[in-house]
């Protein structure tokens, strides 16, 4: 015990992150460079440092919050960057019972022994997993992101095959990840995933724009609209939700 994490900022009252109230521990540090990032941040990884015993004495001050189904989610920037220390934070948690949810794109993940050896010991004390996925096609993903899928994809055929829950997610943005052919091999994906217990559409929209500004960071998709109620339908529709 007594690796260190690199902290951004706390989220007391979360009610998106995972079922119930939570407490939402946002981390720095992603290699990821997705064009529609609210939080651009997170992208560097230096900051703040706690213990996971510093962090989880903060976090368990807001316990009467998440009464019986709530409990503490981790996400970035990209936790699995620090996967050791968010491992001992859950150690702490699952000691005194508090329900356990990591928030990932899944970029690092690897199919090294080596790595799936720390990977394991984090999905031991992980309850659920929330999974980002972005875009089916390789190519565009790499446009998207800056970094294949080919290994996020492996990450969720791997949990899969391992029985941890996943809830999948889906940033919708208008002429990039509303593409009809991609949601369907999206959906077919997904359908052959065991785990999945809810899939969700996360509307685009422009709220982080000013932290891009903030940074001196040209806004890749300026003038982008967030989506239509009618086209959100839609792409529930061809997930099949």
């Amino acid at each position: 015990m007594g690796k260190k994490g690199i902290i951004h900022t706390l989220e007391t009252f979360g009610l998106v992150d995972g079922p119930g109230v939570r407490t939402v521990v946002f981390l720095k540090g992603c290699r990821m460079r997705c064009k529609y990032c609210h939080n651009p941040d997170t992208w560097c990884g230096e900051g703040e440092q706690k213990t996971a015993e510093e962090l989880f004495s903060q976090v368990r001050r807001y316990k009467t919050y998440w009464r019986n189904n709530g409990g503490i989610t981790v996400s970035g920037g990209e936790p699995l960057l620090q996967s050791e220390f968010v491992t001992e934070f859950f150690t702490l948690a699952h000691k005194e019972g508090i329900s356990t949810a990591l928030d990932t794109a899944g970029e690092p993940f690897s199919t090294d022994s080596e790595y799936l050896e720390k990977f394991d010991r984090l999905m031991n004390v992980t309850d659920l997993v929330l999974l980002d996925l972005k875009i089916m096609n390789e190519e565009e993903h790499i446009e998207l992101t800056g970094k294949s899928n080919k290994n996020i994809l492996e990450m969720a055929g791997y949990l899969s095959d391992k029985g941890k829950k996943m809830w999948i997610r889906h940033v919708l943005v208008p002429g990039i990840t509303d593409d009809e052919n991609d949601l369907r091999k999206m959906r077919e994906f997904i359908s052959s995933l065991k785990t999945v217990e809810r899939v969700e559409i996360l509307p685009y929209h422009t709220l982080g724009l000013m932290k891009w500004r903030d940074l001196g960071i040209d806004y890749p998709l300026e003038g982008v609209p967030a989506p239509t109620q009618e086209q959100v339908n839609r792409a529930k529709e061809l997930l099949g939700l």
